[in-house]
């Protein structure tokens, strides 16, 4: 009888909240659609499809358009199914069976996923009490164990903190180890490293349409990295991974600069209204909610009511990212947080009183 393999056999598939939300502000997503104008551009681009030819291997027009957004080679581009499908590829082929792989934690759960199913030990260290990165601590971490890769996100999901551009410089100078550095909201905070990745043997950057640029239904990510990384990864993913349709899509998304930097303004200030709100409460119940300040397109919050408070906003229609001890809200429209900050007001006044 055939029986699943050790590493398969316990896995549960991913398991978002679902159903009809009025207010989604758990996936980290745009709160905003993309405008009818681009879309209708879109439509008039999809008509034009062959849809019987396998799509561009290279996907060489959506990566140039990606690259002249921010100002970098196109050269050094590989676009993928979304970041996901990046982190497999790295893990699956830039290490070998056992080999080590450094983490930090509390940082993105598919790391490990991914680690594991690559047949990887994976090694995490713990971050500091506020949950900032001890460079030294991770530096030797990855020298001690030898490891094959490090990885981290850059700001973090979930802490929403960002490492410093001289302190990812220092980690990517020290280790001879290859550094993921997962910038997938980077377009919220000003310190990225696209623009230097020509500069070092073992960075590989990853970025993503699916955050500050709205695009997170057609799963469209991207690797930037020296010319011997990009040729290996695109060695390596299947040849046709990204299909058509996404191709179109991004190109034509990258292509609206103006929109794109308006939009990425307005999700900052949206964020930093839902921090500031936030705030408010935790002054009021600051035994109970501890909010933490940070560079993206959510907020992190530690609560000891976290579980009671998801559950409690899901009945409700609110969907929030509930983990653990934590929890997460994305920034959404001003009508989306004034909602998830008067059911959490609610919630805390009959709650903790």
């Amino acid at each position: 009888m055939y029986q699943l393999n050790e590493k398969i056999r316990d896995l549960k598939p991913y398991d978002p909240v679902t159903g009809e939300m009025k207010v989604r502000l758990d996936a980290n997503e745009s709160c905003l659609n993309l405008p009818q104008d681009i879309i209708e551009e879109i439509q008039a681009a999809v008509a034009k499809i062959d849809f019987n030819r396998y799509p561009d291997p290279n996907a060489t027009a959506v990566c140039k358009a990606f690259a002249d957004y921010y100002g970098i080679n196109s050269e050094l581009v590989t676009a993928s199914n979304g970041s996901d499908e990046l982190i497999s590829i790295i893990m699956s082929s830039f290490a070998m069976k056992g080999d080590k792989v450094v983490t930090v934690n509390p940082d993105f759960s598919m790391y490990n996923f991914y680690c594991s199913i690559a047949e990887l030990e994976c090694i995490g260290v713990q971050k500091n009490e506020d949950l900032t990165i001890d460079v030294d601590r991770l530096i030797k971490a990855v020298q001690d164990n030898n490891a094959a890769i490090v990885i981290f996100s850059n700001p973090c999901n979930p802490t929403s903190k960002g490492l410093s551009k001289d302190d990812v410089k220092r980690l990517i100078s020290s280790v001879d180890a290859l550094v993921v550095l997962d910038e997938a909201y980077m377009d919220f905070w000003d310190s990225s490293l696209l623009d230097e990745v020509d500069n070092y043997s073992n960075l590989v950057i990853f970025r993503t349409a699916s955050k500050a640029v709205g695009a997170a239904a057609v799963r469209l990510g991207f690797a930037v990295a020296n010319k011997t990384i990009t040729t290996a990864i695109k060695a390596v993913k299947s040849p046709y991974n990204l299909n058509t349709l996404t191709q179109e899509i991004g190109r034509i998304i990258y292509t609206h600069h103006e929109y794109l930097t308006k939009k990425k303004k307005f999700i900052v200030s949206q964020r930093q209204s839902l921090y500031n709100s936030l705030v408010e409460i935790s002054d009021k119940y600051p035994d109970h909610f501890e909010v933490i300040s940070g560079s993206s397109n959510f907020v992190f919050v530690k609560t000891d009511v976290a579980l009671k408070l998801f559950e409690y906003l899901k009945q409700r229609g609110t969907a929030i990212r509930y983990m653990g001890d934590y929890i997460r809200i994305s920034a959404g429209t001003n009508e989306e947080n004034s909602v998830v900050i008067s059911q959490i007001n609610d919630f805390l006044s009959t709650a903790v009183n």
